[in-house]
């Protein structure tokens, strides 16, 4: 089977990839409520949720140089094996320690699923599909983000708090394990790179990390993820100032949701009309602008606009900058760089709602989507200067390479 003929794997990966995210989306909100009623501060909460993103960092490149020599597919139900035992077993934790620990195994799962998938999709998917590919991909994500919070709210509360938090644990675990049932025989094996390839050729991270388009795709890859997460943290603080009713907050973070999904459906059409380069920049460029409008107080009707607005733009930046880092990436090395913009995109998890906490706290609350309109602006002029195609994609080049290798042979090396 070429790359891009069939893409009944890519609906199975994006139905496996919703449950995933779901069930971590409704994990992780969960873990702090049983956190906070087995008895742990604000700073306990903060570390259980940094061992989360802080523990994976360590494994991401040794899994993604791993994918690069061998199969994508055996990631994934190791990813759902570690997200169903992280969640439930954090439902049946009785102390803090360990429910960082599960905490920390949640997250570990999840790098794992999400490094393998998108592997996947880069290497099952001919260069001209991966745009759109991976926007199909991400709406996977887009999907779970929605769904989890909305599922933990409707089962954590009460006067119960411990318990109810530790149903909707074990009940995240239980959905985790549904992605099971999309994985069956997902990968083409004979896109694999044959075992040949040894330990002596793999590319060193800092080549990777040198490679023009490989910066790019991590910063707004970074910038967009950091955005959607300060905006999740922030956000009802904004409506506490302002007097927006929770119920309403929430309407607004699952608009921006929705905007999101309804941006990478419609991905090729935009593409149609603008380069990669370019569209991430326009996009870059009105996120940027509608984050610093968050900042001004306006009616509620106007907010939902700029939300709606704002999850559109933001839809772009992951799914087209992981295209950007696989087209960018040295051969050889495109799991490693995918797993690098994961590591980027978890660093800025743990850095960005805690500066975020420190702006606020000086400059005050409207002052955090001041600081991501920067980010994004930032983002925006890396993605006018990154490539829109990949280096070798160039025929006339690879030709001339072979023509001189045929002469060199025949001239007796």
């Amino acid at each position: 089977m070429a790359p891009g003929r069939n893409r009944g794997w890519l609906l199975r990966l994006v139905i496996a990839f919703s449950f995933a995210q779901a069930a971590v989306s409704m994990a992780r909100p969960a873990v702090s409520y049983r956190a906070l009623a087995l008895g742990a501060d604000e700073r306990a909460v903060g570390v259980i949720a940094g061992v989360y993103a802080l523990l994976p960092l360590f494994a991401a490149v040794p899994l993604g140089r791993r994918t690069d020599h061998g199969r994508c597919a055996p990631l994934l139900p190791a990813g759902v094996i570690l997200i169903s035992g992280g969640c439930a077993l954090s439902g049946l934790a009785g102390s803090l320690w360990t429910m960082a620990l599960w905490s920390g195994v949640m997250g570990l799962g999840h790098l794992s699923f999400v490094i393998g998938a998108q592997s996947l999709v880069a290497r099952q998917s001919a260069p001209h599909e991966q745009d759109r590919n991976f926007g199909h991909f991400t709406i996977g994500a887009s999907l779970g983000q929605l769904i989890g919070p909305v599922a933990a709210g409707a089962l954590i509360g009460g006067h119960d708090m411990a318990g109810t938090s530790a149903l909707a644990l074990i009940a995240a675990g239980g959905g985790a394990a549904v992605a099971f049932t999309s994985l069956w025989r997902i990968e083409d094996r004979r896109t694999t790179p044959g075992s040949r390839i040894g330990h002596g050729d793999r590319v060193p991270v800092h080549r990777i990390l040198r490679t023009r388009g490989v910066p790019a795709g991590m910063l707004i890859s970074l910038s967009v993820l950091s955005a959607t997460d300060v905006l999740t943290a922030y956000l009802p603080v904004v409506g506490e100032h302002r007097g927006i009713a929770p119920s309403m907050v929430g309407l607004l973070l699952s608009l921006r949701a929705a905007a999101t999904i309804a941006c990478r459906l419609v991905l090729t059409p935009l593409l149609r009309l603008l380069s990669r380069p370019a569209l991430l920049t326009v996009t870059c460029l009105l996120a940027a602008v509608l984050c610093a409008a968050v900042a001004v107080p306006v009616p509620v009707w106007a907010l939902a606009v700029v939300m709606a607005l704002l999850g559109f733009c933001l839809g772009v930046g992951q799914p087209l900058s992981m295209t950007t880092v696989v087209q960018a990436a040295p051969d050889g090395a495109r799991s490693t760089a995918l797993a690098l913009r994961l590591t980027g995109n978890r660093l800025g998890q743990v850095a960005a709602p805690a500066t975020a906490g420190l702006v606020a706290g000086v400059a005050g609350v409207a002052a955090p989507f001041v600081m991501l309109g920067a980010l994004l602006l930032a983002s925006a002029g890396v993605a006018l200067r990154s490539p829109s195609k990949p280096p070798a994609s160039d025929p006339d080049a690879d030709s001339g390479h072979s023509d001189r290798a045929r002469a060199k042979a025949r001239r007796g090396g």
